[in-house]
């Protein structure tokens, strides 16, 4: 088709008619693309190189034995728990180990990783910045 076509049907059928058609203008079960970053960087030759370190990896435990299901129903009652926080997770756990070892004279200031203390975050999966500190 020539361009004068393109515009005459364009200003006919309406000008969003002409545009590209992607996943959002489709019905429910097109898919064209998901919308997902590409992998990789696309030359100026039009060839398309992957970056291994920009491809997504999952990290997915072994769910062997498990015998809970990946799915709760909405129709299940509201828990009755309050929600878990750092000083409640320091009361619990930490605290009476370190009660314990004070009573015991055995507590060293020096030695914190016995509680759980890491200096560094280096290695982690989430690392810990000020800014992901739950307020």
């Amino acid at each position: 088709m020539g361009v004068v076509t393109n515009l005459a049907r364009g200003l006919i059928r309406g000008a969003d008619r002409t545009a590209e058609f992607t996943s959002k203008r489709g019905c429910r079960s097109f898919y064209k693309s998901r919308g997902t970053k590409l992998a990789g960087y696309i030359t100026s030759s039009r060839k398309f190189i992957k970056v291994p370190s920009m491809v997504p990896e999952f990290v997915v435990p072994d769910l062997k034995g498990f015998k809970l299901k990946p799915y709760v129903s909405y129709k299940a009652p509201k828990g009755t728990e309050e929600p878990l926080t750092a000083k409640k997770l320091f009361e619990e756990f930490v605290a009476p180990q370190i009660e314990k070892d004070i009573r015991e004279a055995t507590f060293d200031m020096n030695n914190l990783e016995k509680y759980g203390f890491e200096s560094t975050q280096e290695g982690k999966l989430f690392q810990l910045y000020p800014k992901n500190y739950v307020r």
